[in-house]
Formats: C-alpha cells, structure tokens, sequence
C-alpha cells in the first residue's frame, strides 16, 4: 500500500511503501509550551484530587468501620453497615420517597419550565421582565425560600389555611401528615427549580431554525403538529442535558428538606438519612457514610444509563 503526503497548494507526493513519516522534532517552543501547559493543570487536578476525590475514597473506607461521630476509635466490620441498611424495615420507605421526590420534581420543574418557556418564547411586551421573575427563585437561597413557604402552608398562621378558613375549609397539616409534607416539599422545589429549566429551554427553542417553522406552515401543519414532530424533537439534546443535571440536583437535595421539615417526617430521602444518621442524634458516622456511598453509586449508575441509552434518542441539528 502507498502512502501519500499532501503538499502545499493541494497537490500529492506518494511515498513508498515502507518508509515512515520523519518524526517531529521537540523544539524548544514545545517544550515551553509544554511546561506552560503542566503550570497551568497541575494545579487544578490536585484540588481536584484533594477537595473530589479524596473525600470519596475517605468516605468508602469509613462505610466499613463501626465508628462513632467524634470518637478516637473505629472498629473494621466490613460491609455490615450496608446489609443494615438493606435489611433495615425503614430503607425500602427511604428509597420509595427518594423515588418519588425525583420523579416528581424533575419531571413538574421540566414540564412546566417548557411550557414558561413557550410562553416567555412570544414576542410581547415585558417579556424581559417576566423571564427575570421566572429564574429569580432559582437563584435564591434554599434556606430563605424554605422560611418563606413556611408562612404559606403553616396551618395555623400560614396564608393558604387563613384563605381555606375563610371558605369554611380545614387547613391540612403539611407538618405531621407524612404524605402531605411530601407534596409540600415537591411543591416548593419545583417551584424554586422550574425557572431554571424554562431559561435553558427557551434557549433551546430560540435556536431552532426559523426555516423549519416556516417550511412546516407552508405544509398546512397545525401549530399543534409542529410542536410535536419539529419542535420537540429539536429540543431533545436539552431536554437530555436538563434530564441528567435535574436528577442529579434532585438526588442531592438537601436544604429544603432540612428548613421545611426538619424530623424529615415522610421526606427522609437517601441524603436527608446520611445527615440524620451522622448529625441527627445518632452520630453513626460508619452507618452514615455506608448510606453516602449508596447514594454516590446511584447518582453514578443513573448517569451512566442515561448517557449510555437515552442519548441514542437524542437529534443533534
């Protein structure tokens, strides 16, 4: 087989077959560009070795000891802190609740985000303002917003039981009532995170080809059609990229819970449980960090699937 060489100016010398290409020569530009490269990444990799890695590897070794929170001792028991947690009467509610949380949070903050961002997509007046008001909570402090919606679903000072009073209603007792402390936490987080996904995706409509819309009306599609068979398939590789980072932010939810419900009555999801076991009274580091890495191995197998199956589905313009 001959190998070819292409000139300057397009034109192609072959080369005998057998002979290599000379190699490069390492000049001294390379090299300096070369250690100018490692001054530049070594520094970041070790912080990242440091402040990422390590802690996870610290937190896999202190999963297989019995080891009290602040204790000067641990004993190794291997992998019995993790067959408690899977035998445990109270690990099956865990990981239904945590089940439930991310699937309602993830798939109420995407679908009404998408429709926002239908809306905030019109060209109307005070559209900026709007798109400001939308992603406002986003940006906002889980803490402060979990304070505020406190005021709202208090039932005895809170907004919503004063409006259901004075109806002749009840107000519901989102506290104590498990199931209605998860619906108050899903509520509360959607609405914090919907903006979010409305900014991205009206991202992503703004970049869809006018041509299209255009070419789709000529052929008599009704708005309805267009949306569903241009305009969503269009916006997959957002919705993929919105799919993955909302699950993960939902995985790792955290603040809400603690503010709005604190005993985390019906909303203990797998992180809420760590932070009971290790802080909550029990000070079970061992039990604790055996519960982290269950959750660290999920986050990464739900990446893993997503990126492996649901990508194929994705059309990239």
């Amino acid at each position: 087989m001959t190998a070819t060489t292409t000139r300057p100016g397009g034109s192609v010398r072959e080369r005998p077959p057998g002979r290599r290409r000379p190699r490069r020569r390492f000049t001294g530009r390379d090299r300096h560009d070369f250690w100018v490269f490692l001054a530049l990444v070594l520094p970041n990799v070790a912080l990242i070795i440091a402040f990422a890695y390590r802690p996870v590897l610290a937190n896999l070794q202190y999963s297989l000891l019995n080891w009290t929170l602040g204790s000067p001792t641990a004993t190794f028991i291997g992998l019995d802190n993790y067959v408690r947690f899977l035998t445990s009467p109270s690990s099956a509610t865990i990981l239904w609740t945590t089940l439930v949380f991310t699937v309602v949070t993830v798939g109420g903050s995407m679908v009404l985000g998408l429709l926002i961002a239908l809306a905030l997509n019109r060209r109307v007046p005070g559209t900026g303002v709007a798109r400001a008001a939308v992603f406002s909570p986003f940006v906002l402090s889980g803490v402060g917003v979990g304070l505020v919606w406190l005021f709202v679903f208090d039932p005895t000072i809170g907004v919503l039981g004063s409006v259901l009073r004075t109806f002749g209603g009840t107000a519901p007792d989102f506290f104590n009532n498990p199931t209605l402390s998860l619906v108050m936490i899903c509520v509360v987080y959607v609405w914090k995170n919907m903006g979010y996904a409305a900014v991205i995706y009206l991202a992503g409509l703004q970049s869809i080809p006018r041509d299209l819309l255009e070419a789709s009306a000529l052929d008599g599609a009704s708005p309805t059609r267009t949306f569903f068979k241009v305009v969503l398939p269009l916006l997959s590789p957002t919705t993929f990229f919105l799919l993955v980072t909302s699950v993960l932010n939902s995985l790792q939810a955290f603040d809400l819970i603690r503010i709005m419900t604190p005993l985390g009555r019906g909303t203990t999801t797998l992180i809420y449980e760590a932070y009971l076991q290790a802080f909550g009274g029990y000070n079970r580091g061992g039990y604790s960090a055996a519960v982290s890495t269950i959750l660290f191995a999920l986050l990464v197998v739900f990446t893993l699937v997503q990126l492996r199956w649901m990508e194929k589905r994705v059309h990239y313009a």
